[in-house]
């Protein structure tokens, strides 16, 4: 079993969440899942908001939620999805699957809050088979100078404050990093409510684990 609780943290972001699909987030989610088949595992479930927006194309999600009250949410949602979803709990730096077993893996959100970035995209490289695909739709650090200023400076206390978030990671170029190799990305600003503020630069994109060993 995981060891990860924020009790206080994942009840406002239940909540909080439920307002940002109304925002908009939903046709981002539509946006990140368009097109994906076979077998999936999607890292950091949450609350499972993603479940509705899987295609049929899909025949398995594998989703890995290691906050006990969120993953109870997903459990509940998987129940209602269209495609089947197994609610597991794990951890993305020590994903509970074998080798090159999924067809896609789906990051939402969830980036910004792993304690190892780099251990978590090299645990999604691993799980992945040569020629899967990755999903991504993460806030970022932004690329105008003065924003991305303000994210080094609320990433003093903001991890402490929304779950072990940092508001200012360069995910993009994380995920290069990691071996994969990025096909397509969109950037844009995304602030559903005043309080994200700092991390409303966010990007939807897919990358690809290559058919050849990446070379380091």
């Amino acid at each position: 079993m995981s060891d990860v609780r924020h009790p206080l943290f994942a009840r406002f972001y239940a909540r909080f969440a439920e307002t940002a699909e109304r925002m908009g987030a939903a046709a981002h989610r539509d946006e990140l899942l368009a097109g994906i088949a076979g077998r999936a595992i999607e890292v950091g479930a949450g609350t499972g908001t993603n479940f509705d927006h899987y295609p049929d194309t899909v025949t398995e999600v594998v989703a890995v939620e290691p906050e006990p009250y969120l993953r109870r949410l997903a459990e509940r949602a998987a129940a209602r999805a269209s495609v089947p979803v197994r609610v597991v709990d794990g951890t993305a730096d020590a994903l509970p699957s074998p080798d090159a077993s999924f067809d896609a893996a789906v990051a939402s959100l969830v980036l910004c809050s792993v304690p190892d970035q780099a251990r978590a995209l090299a645990e999604l490289h691993r799980v992945l088979r040569p020629g899967g695909v990755l999903r991504f739709y993460e806030h970022v650090r932004s690329g105008r100078p003065g924003l991305a200023r303000v994210q080094s400076a609320v990433d003093v206390v903001w991890p402490f404050l929304a779950g072990g978030c940092h508001a200012g990671r360069d995910t993009a170029s994380a995920i290069t990093a990691a071996g994969f190799v990025v096909e397509r990305e969109r950037r844009f600003d995304f602030r559903p409510a005043l309080v994200a503020a700092p991390v409303s630069p966010h990007v939807i994109g897919e990358a690809r684990r290559p058919e050849q060993p990446h070379a380091v």
